[in-house]
């Protein structure tokens, strides 16, 4: 297994953990196949929680751009096949988990690696984090979901400044925007998101997925739409063995003991 992503298991959940720190995560295709593999393996053992970071001081600072340069016999590279075989299917592998999938970005989120942490269920961002949508520098549109996620998170507005300018945008500010769950301390980052990861891994799964759905639904259709479909995800979650230690835990006044079924 390649060393540029590494997988932990913590009981129900899993921490992916992007491991090349020396460039400060810059995704190559050794990494982004890594990732893909870690992102199936929690998909196959249907983990319950998902938990992303980046090893050193940095998040992921997008494509790994000394793999490209001009001048060389395969210049200019075909993107969008890049896209398809690399970045999206990364990217629709975190949005069909039906786990929660957390992110803790540790530093800098430039380029794709601000798409994988946004893509994410959760957010959470070191002080000294920052999102930098930074494909305009290069002469290139956001991708990897990021056009999409960014208007829905913070308004077309901001949205478009951020993409035209390329400007920095720090965890506090991705906090006030609603860009991102919470921020820590540097050193409260990790513990907090697998604090977190603990929580949601004990949760109503089921639930949890029904949750995520229902999200990403909303997102495409109009109200009346989305009431039948909270109806029938709820007489599915209505059904499972949680749904029923819920109540009665509630009745019974103590904390539910939920097993994901």
């Amino acid at each position: 297994m390649s060393e540029t992503v590494l997988v932990e298991t913590h009981g129900d959940w899993l921490q992916i953990t992007l491991n090349r720190p020396d460039k400060l995560n810059c995704l190559n295709e050794e990494m982004h196949l890594a990732l893909r593999d870690a992102l199936q393996r929690a998909h196959d053992q249907a983990a319950r929680a998902v938990l992303i970071t980046g090893a050193g001081r940095g998040f992921c600072a997008g494509q790994d751009l000394g793999d490209r340069r001009p001048g060389t016999a395969d210049w200019p590279p075909d993107l969008q096949q890049t896209l398809n075989d690399y970045f999206n299917p990364n990217i629709k592998l975190i949005t069909s988990l039906p786990a929660p999938v957390i992110c803790a970005v540790n530093g800098v989120a430039a380029g794709a690696g601000a798409s994988i942490a946004l893509a994410c269920d959760m957010v959470l961002a070191a002080d000294s984090a920052s999102f930098i949508q930074s494909f305009s520098k290069i002469g290139l549109v956001p991708d990897a979901g990021s056009s999409w996620i960014l208007p829905r998170r913070v308004g077309i507005a901001r949205a478009m400044g951020l993409a035209l300018t390329a400007t920095p945008l720090s965890a506090a500010d991705a906090e006030a925007w609603g860009l991102i769950w919470k921020r820590y301390e540097d050193n409260a980052l990790l513990p907090a998101a697998q604090a977190l990861a603990d929580q949601l891994a004990s949760g109503p799964t089921a639930a949890f997925a029904a949750t995520k759905m229902l999200m990403q639904h909303a997102a495409k259709t109009d109200l009346d739409t989305q009431l039948d479909h909270e109806a029938r995800a709820q007489k599915s979650c209505a059904i499972s063995l949680d749904y029923t230690e819920g109540v009665q835990a509630f009745l019974d006044k103590r904390t539910p003991r939920f097993t994901g079924e």
